[in-house]
C-alpha cells in the first residue's frame, strides 16, 4: 500500500471521529460544499506556488491539495482506487485522444 492509499484509509477511518479533535472529521461533517471549497483553496495555492516557481511551497501545497482531494473523494464515496483505475485505463492513450473521447 502506497502513502496515498494509506492516507485515504486514515481519511476513511476519521469520517466518524470527533470533529473537535479531528480536522478530517470536521471537514467531512461540514458536507460536500466545505470539502470542495477547501480542495479548491489548496488547488489555487498550489497553482500560485507553481507559477511563482517556489519549489518548497509547491511541494507543501501539493501535499495539502492531495489530502483535501482525498477528503473530497471520501465525502462523495469515491475511492482512491477508482481514481487510480481511471488513470490506469488512460495509460498509453494520447491526452488529445482522451479529451476527444469525452466530447462524444
Amino acid at each position: 500500500m502506497n502513502v496515498l492509499e494509506q492516507l485515504a484509509q486514515v481519511v476513511r477511518e476519521r469520517r466518524h471521529a470527533n470533529p473537535e479533535s479531528s480536522w478530517t472529521a470536521k471537514l467531512l461533517q461540514g458536507g460536500p460544499q466545505l470539502c470542495a471549497k477547501k480542495f479548491g483553496e489548496e488547488a489555487v495555492e498550489t497553482v500560485i506556488a507553481g507559477a511563482a516557481g517556489d519549489r518548497e511551497a509547491l511541494i507543501s501545497e501539493s501535499a495539502d491539495t492531495l489530502f483535501h482531494l482525498l477528503v473530497l473523494l471520501e465525502m462523495n464515496d469515491v475511492t482512491i482506487q477508482e481514481v487510480l483505475d481511471e488513470l490506469d485505463r488512460r495509460q498509453g492513450v494520447s491526452g488529445i485522444e482522451e479529451k476527444k473521447s469525452r466530447n462524444n
